[in-house]
């Protein structure tokens, strides 16, 4: 059995991810700090600014909005996200975000669990002007789910 001491991150430790829209900042992953049911982070969204739409096939995501005023498409229906709400995406369930506020939004995401392999994680349904989206970086960008298949033990 392998044991991990706490490690405490700090969001500057953490690099910019654009490619799907907004600033996402993954800090605790299994790389990071040996995580193995799932991992958090901080997106972080300016005014006007949206996360591309997408779906984790194997993931609940849980977000938390820190800052800001979001709103968040759940299979094509808009709900209003303010400071101090939370939200549970089932798995499969298509979600983007667009921060409609003056300022910036901060919202904490935790997914688990973990995909049988981080490609397999996120499924973008569609590109963002902010990047060039999973094309890039090898990811699936089918905007028709995956057969469902039993979770891996």
């Amino acid at each position: 059995m392998t044991t991990y001491r706490p490690r405490i991150v700090d969001l500057s430790e953490t690099q910019p991810n654009r490619r799907r829209g907004g600033d996402l900042r993954a800090m605790l992953t299994p790389s990071a700090v040996g995580a193995t049911s799932g991992f958090m982070g901080m997106a972080l969204v300016r005014p006007g600014e949206r996360i591309g739409e997408h779906y984790h096939p194997y993931s609940e995501e849980f977000v938390y909005v820190v800052e800001g005023a979001l709103e968040v498409d759940l299979d094509g229906e808009t709900y209003s996200l303010r400071p101090d709400q939370g939200l549970m995406i089932p798995p499969y369930m298509r979600h983007r975000f667009r921060n409609v506020g003056n300022t910036q939004a901060r919202m904490v995401f935790h997914l688990g669990p973990l995909a049988p392999r981080p490609e397999l994680g996120h499924v973008d349904t569609e590109g963002t002007e902010t990047g060039a989206g999973a094309a890039a970086t090898g990811e699936r960008t089918s905007a028709a789910p995956p057969e469902r298949t039993e979770p891996v033990s």
